[in-house]
């Protein structure tokens, strides 16, 4: 916003600064100016919310019909949606007699300034499509051709989500029919941006949704390359598309390029329609080397094996795939705390001391079965041979086997506990 002693040096030159606007909107600072009109910040005093007024310059007609501009202003409000920039109303200030629309203020830079400092990411690109694929595809629903979509049009509100830089908007949606688009095409106007204009408005022929998307189309390209399809000059700008196709890199995936050959095709009856668009845009490639945020591999715990105590903690350990800026890279495995046993599957003996579980006791009696199977096959077969072995203890006289460590302590536990 300008500060006080700007808007007080802009008011000399500008008699819209500083006043209200049909005793109703409040004008306190300038957003930007254009060759049809000029964009305020401004304060609706009946309701008491901060709005966007744009005054179309005293040039420009077409609201005088008051009936019409109600009729037209109701339809272009009642399209609500994400991705448009609400109107609110259409009005003719008696005092200055300027027309103006007032609408949804959205704090945040417009695509057109964002593209001054260099390209957006494919995955920023890929979700801004899909967001103004959409919002065209609800207006041309209504019979509504925008006309006029460029990067200045595109306002990037802030996203409240980590994986989402922001929310595109498209403003600027309907001007045609509330300025009445039969005086301004007998006057030889045409709406639009001569870097964005699709072949048929160049040409002067009857304009309809595709060459909305003829103009997203070269939109994205210079989102991706940060470079104008077709610059220079007006004249030689809108002359060119009319002789060749925008220029499309190759370095960028197949899906990208087929998408964008298909929308700035020439021929409007080639060209997808915006909802075909939105649609497109989910299997959109959107790796360009650069990690974002929200997009780390998945992260998974796995529980180590239960210790006899049941209290240690296993150092944590992290399996990090080699290419760790890749979205789809394989699942990270942490080790954690191992899962405690339940008290009803512990054994104490009558001493209240905590003995071992009872599934390691099983494991240990099997254990035991075997050395024991160890010890008594050499005394049978001593004594079916006539060995010296036939001498010896019978089996059922033979003592366990001396075990070293808690292996020992465990058996001497389980002789102890199954002893009559």
């Amino acid at each position: 916003m300008d500060s006080p002693t700007e808007q007080v040096a802009n008011s000399a030159t500008d008699p819209v600064l500083g006043s209200t606007l049909a005793d109703r909107y409040r004008v306190d600072g300038l957003i930007g100016r254009g060759g049809m009109a000029a964009v305020y910040r401004a304060d609706d005093l009946a309701l008491g919310r901060r709005v966007a007024v744009k005054v179309f310059t005293a040039s420009t007609e077409g609201i005088d019909d008051a009936d019409r501009r109600r009729s037209e202003t109701a339809l272009l409000a009642s399209l609500t949606h994400p991705a448009l920039v609400t109107l609110y109303d259409a009005a003719k200030d008696p005092a200055s007699r300027r027309e103006f629309l007032v609408m949804e203020l959205v704090e945040g830079e417009d695509l057109r300034k964002v593209l001054e400092r260099g390209p957006v990411s494919r995955r920023d690109a890929a979700r801004m499509l899909a967001d103004l694929a959409e919002g065209l595809h609800v207006i041309h629903a209504r019979g509504i051709v925008h006309r006029d979509v460029k990067p200045a049009n595109v306002l990037l509100a802030p996203a409240h989500l980590p994986t989402r830089r922001w929310n595109a908007k498209l403003a600027d949606f309907g001007i045609a029919r509330l300025l009445d688009e039969s005086r301004l095409t007998a006057t030889g106007r045409i709406i639009g941006t001569p870097g964005y204009l699709s072949p048929e408005q160049v040409r002067g022929e009857p304009v309809g949704s595709s060459a909305d998307v003829y103009a997203l189309g070269l939109l994205m390209l210079e989102s991706l390359t940060g470079a104008q399809p077709f610059p220079g000059p007006a004249l030689e700008s809108a002359s060119a598309r009319l002789v060749r196709d925008p220029a499309i890199p190759s370095e960028l995936p197949r899906d990208w390029r087929d998408l964008l050959a298909a929308m700035t095709a020439r021929n409007p009856a080639d060209r997808p329609t915006a909802l075909d668009v939105a649609l497109a845009t989910e299997s959109l490639g959107v790796d360009d080397g650069a990690q974002t945020r929200g997009d780390e591999p998945t992260v998974a715990l796995t529980h180590a094996p239960a210790t006899e105590d049941d209290t240690r903690v296993l150092p944590a350990t992290r399996v990090v795939p080699a290419a760790s800026d890749d979205a789809t890279a394989a699942t990270r495995v942490m080790t954690g705390v191992a899962a405690p046993t339940p008290a009803a599957d512990r054994a104490e003996d009558p001493a209240g001391r905590r003995r071992l579980p009872r599934r390691m006791i099983l494991a240990l009696a099997s254990a035991a079965v075997l050395i024991g199977a160890l010890v008594v096959v050499p005394i049978t077969v001593g004594a079916l041979t006539g060995g010296d072995a036939g001498t010896g203890p019978t089996p059922s006289e033979a003592p366990m086997p001396s075990v070293d460590g808690d292996l020992g302590t465990h058996l001497d536990q389980l002789e102890e506990a199954v002893s009559p």
